[in-house]
């Protein structure tokens, strides 16, 4: 499978790519997550601590990746081991996203995401049974619930990896940027390393189930060190947090930032801060 320059996805893929995807990697993609997670399922039966289903995660994440046809690019790797306890953060874009991050971060790490994940078959049993952390975002209270799960989860000594803007990505433009990852920071007093997926809207965008090959780029910041903010600075670190993400993404994609939101805009509402 030819992997096409990063750029603009066709409005209609090539008929080649359109076969190959539908025919091959569509059933091989649902057909090595069935089996990774029912391999999952089956290892926390034998242990409790969520190691060996993070191992089989990378496995499925690397097939993933092979499947889908693309390569796969890291810059910045030496921020990712600055800090042994972190919250990463990184932008959104796809369903290939998550495939790309567990098989390019070389450590074990809990990921914090939406609980509707839950509730998938094979995804869901191994979110639930390997440790890690759901966030209700329908629900305010609920949501700070479990964000002091996350605290613990960073306070236990595991890292945390979370998507800012609390879903995918319509037109390959960052969107804007909820308080959890700050939230957990500040609270754990750990630093948050940003980072940035590019390509991957063009690769698999949300609403299509058709694979486009583009080269992909993890681009990896320099950790913000959290231990000069407090609470009350809950905006200004989520903001910084999206200039960092966004400077990553915008130095590696062929798209141009758009002009900056105002403050108002890009700022939850007070309760919603996941």
């Amino acid at each position: 499978m030819i992997v096409h320059p990063l750029g603009p996805r066709p409005r209609k893929l090539p008929l080649i790519n359109r076969l190959f995807s539908n025919c091959v990697q569509a059933p091989a993609f649902f057909a090595a997550t069935a089996f990774f997670g029912s391999l999952s399922l089956l290892a926390s039966l034998f242990e409790k601590h969520g190691r060996l289903q993070h191992r089989i995660a990378q496995l499925w994440a690397r097939v993933s990746v092979w499947i889908s046809a693309v390569p796969v690019t890291v810059v910045g790797a030496e921020h990712l081991r600055r800090h042994p306890v972190a919250v990463y953060a990184c932008n959104h874009l796809s369903y290939m996203d998550t495939p790309v991050i567990f098989s390019s971060l070389p450590f074990q790490f809990r990921i914090v995401a939406r609980h509707d994940l839950w509730k998938l078959p094979f995804i869901g049993w191994h979110l639930r049974r390997s440790g890690q952390v759901a966030v209700n975002v329908d629900n305010p209270r609920a949501s700070i619930a479990s964000l002091g799960s996350a605290v613990k989860t960073l306070k236990s000594g595991m890292p945390l990896f979370i998507f800012p803007e609390g879903g995918r990505s319509e037109d390959g433009h960052l969107q804007p940027f909820l308080n959890g990852p700050a939230f957990m920071a500040l609270r754990a007093q750990v630093p948050i390393v940003p980072m940035a997926l590019v390509g991957t809207h063009e690769l698999l965008p949300v609403h299509t189930g058709q694979f486009y090959p583009v080269p992909v780029t993890l681009a990896i910041g320099e950790p913000i060190d959290t231990s000069s903010y407090s609470m009350r600075d809950l905006e200004q670190l989520t903001q910084r947090l999206r200039d960092k993400i966004a400077h990553l993404y915008y130095a590696h994609s062929y798209l141009r930032e758009p002009a900056q939101p105002s403050l108002e805009e890009l700022s939850p509402s007070p309760e919603s801060i996941v």
